[in-house]
Order: C-alpha cells, then structure tokens, then sequence
C-alpha cells in the first residue's frame, strides 16, 4: 500500500459541557496539526498516490470551514460535542466527499494532533473507482 500524507493546522474554539472533560467544560481555544493520509495499493499512472497539491488544496478547502470558528456555534456540529475525534471523523468525511471520483484511493486517515504527545485519527475506507480493486 503506499499512501501520502500532507498536513495543515487550525485554531478553533470549543467547550465540552460535561463533566467528564473537567477544566475542558469551559470555551477554550485549541490548535490543531491536521494530517491527511491518502492510501492506493498502486501507483497511478503519474507514478503517484495522489498529487501533492491536490491534495493539500482539499485538506485546506474543508480547513477553511473551520478556522478560527467557535464549534459549540458551528451547524455541523450542533447537538454534538467537538472532540477531537468528532473533528477528525468531520474532516475526513469532507475531505472523502471533496475527493470523489478520484480513482484508486482506498483508504483515507485524518490524524488530528492536539500537542507532540496526544492525538487521535479517523480513518475510513474510499469506494474504489476505475474497474475492479485497482490492484495490478
């Protein structure tokens, strides 16, 4: 499998009302990394997963509907609380739409990185497009 990550950030603003997260109950303010996974079983004919640029554009487009947005007054995430996950699971699902009719993707990872030591991913499995499993 070969895949190509590319990466970008966010500040965003959030609570998480319940007691469960403690001090995190109250809005704060929270700077994501956001990396972006892409996976194929091969090579497209470019010789690539997916162009870099390309992919960099979407991780920005679907970013932009974020940056430096309040979540708790954002519609995608009304009735649900912004956790990390929540925001992974929210990106790569933007970021698979955004990319739809890419053929060969098979795999997608978003890895949300709170600081150097916590992190959490979502990762989803792409419909394979382009005749059959797109393996050589």
């Amino acid at each position: 499998m070969f895949t190509l990550t590319v990466r970008d950030h966010i500040m965003i603003a959030h609570s998480l009302p319940d007691p469960f997260f403690g001090p995190a109950q109250r809005l704060h303010g929270a700077t994501y990394e956001v990396e972006t996974t892409w996976a194929r079983p091969v090579l497209d004919e470019h010789g690539v997963v997916m162009d870099i640029g390309m992919a960099s554009g979407l991780l920005g487009q679907v970013l932009d509907g974020l940056r430096h947005r309040n979540l708790d007054e954002h519609p995608d995430f009304a009735g649900r609380l912004s956790t990390t996950e929540v925001i992974a699971q929210h990106v790569g699902e933007r970021l698979a739409a955004a990319a739809a009719g890419t053929e060969g993707l098979e795999r997608l990872t978003v890895t949300l990185r709170e600081n150097p030591d916590a992190w959490a991913s979502y990762t989803l499995e792409l419909p394979v497009l382009g005749g059959g499993s797109g393996r050589g």
